[in-house]
């Protein structure tokens, strides 16, 4: 039988996906992307949202969203309205995803280099700085004057939506410093939260809270890359936070700069095994065959994805997984929550 080379002889590919197939984005083109068409989505939400909250639909609305759920036992139990279920529970996935996405940027990003994040860093202290003032200048007294942190965080899908939309006019230039702000100002949030938006600290769940990221810690420098045993450690500390009185979703951020940045294989051992697969999946084609019958090729290709696996680092794996559920299903529904 003769042996067909994959890589001498490209075959030419019958759909779109095939011929997406050698397409390479950057991490930055993928993030804008997938940013962008989350924006598109929360845009919808917020104007669903705004209808509902100005139609009779409203006070359904918002018996759904203050209904108590009850997760534990008698003796410990979590009792939150759905609606405090979605800003402290679901949003620490996406605080977990922004602090991937702030340690990625810190170590080889636009923030891996002083000079580089000083700008991003001033503009995004402006950001935060002048709103906040502008607000507590027009409310100096009542109930809305605790509210001057709210206009200081720069929502970054809506952000990024606004300048695609504008396409080739919008220098590359200009939409990596704006997603470096973001990334600062979201840093900067984080922090407003912690210190001015929190009250009634317990002591004692701080303190475990605090052993519960040490561990997540030891865990990395001991080598673990396991995803759930993370997540196991991770939703005690969330629990910690939660109990301590500190916004709960700051958990999502300390767990995120605990995840690994340092993949299993080196590039160079990934490409030796990966080529000598290749070849191995090149001697077991058979012509008009299926893959699916085809045990050498099917075993091949599994042992090409685990080491695939491997070669990144748990850090962009753990990125890459969140983007889709937390960009098109975590941000809507919190716009859906919170617009009204």
């Amino acid at each position: 039988m003769k042996k067909i080379s994959f890589t001498k002889q490209p075959i030419a590919p019958k759909n779109a996906w095939e011929a997406s197939f050698g397409k390479l984005m950057t991490p930055m083109e993928q993030f804008i992307k997938g940013e962008t068409n989350s924006g598109m989505l929360l845009v919808v939400c917020t104007i669903i949202a705004l209808i509902i909250a100005n139609s009779p639909l409203y006070h359904s609305y918002e018996e759904i969203m203050m209904s108590k759920w009850v997760i534990g036992t008698d003796g410990f139990n979590i009792n939150m309205s759905l609606h405090h279920w979605i800003n402290d529970g679901l949003m620490t996935l996406f605080f977990f995803l922004v602090g991937l996405e702030i340690k990625r940027e810190v170590l080889v990003g636009e923030l891996s280099e002083f000079r580089k994040a000083l700008l991003p860093i001033c503009a995004a202290i402006g950001g935060m700085v002048v709103p906040a003032v502008l607000y507590f200048s027009l409310n100096t007294s009542g109930t809305g004057a605790s509210g001057w942190g709210i206009p200081m965080a720069t929502d970054i899908a809506f952000a990024v939506t606004a300048l695609v939309l504008l396409g080739n006019r919008v220098p590359k230039g200009l939409m990596t410093f704006l997603i470096a702000l973001a990334i600062v100002d979201d840093m900067g949030a984080v922090l407003v939260i912690a210190i001015f938006y929190t009250s009634n600290i317990d002591v004692m769940s701080l303190g475990l809270a605090a052993l519960s990221f040490g561990a997540l810690i030891a865990l990395n420098l001991s080598g673990v890359r396991k995803p759930w045993v993370y997540a196991g450690v991770g939703v005690f500390l969330w629990v910690f936070m939660h109990h301590s009185g500190i916004h709960a979703t700051i958990a999502g951020i300390l767990a995120a700069m605990a995840i690994p940045a340092r993949p299993k294989y080196n590039p160079q051992i990934f490409a030796e095994g990966a080529r000598k697969l290749l070849d191995r999946f090149d001697a077991n084609y058979q012509e008009n065959g299926c893959v699916l019958s085809n045990t050498g090729m099917t075993a091949t290709l599994q042992t090409l994805e685990h080491g695939i696996n491997k070669a990144q680092t748990p850090l962009q794996n753990l990125e890459h997984a969140h983007h889709l559920p937390v960009n098109f299903l975590i941000i809507p529904i919190f716009a859906l929550a919170n617009a009204a």
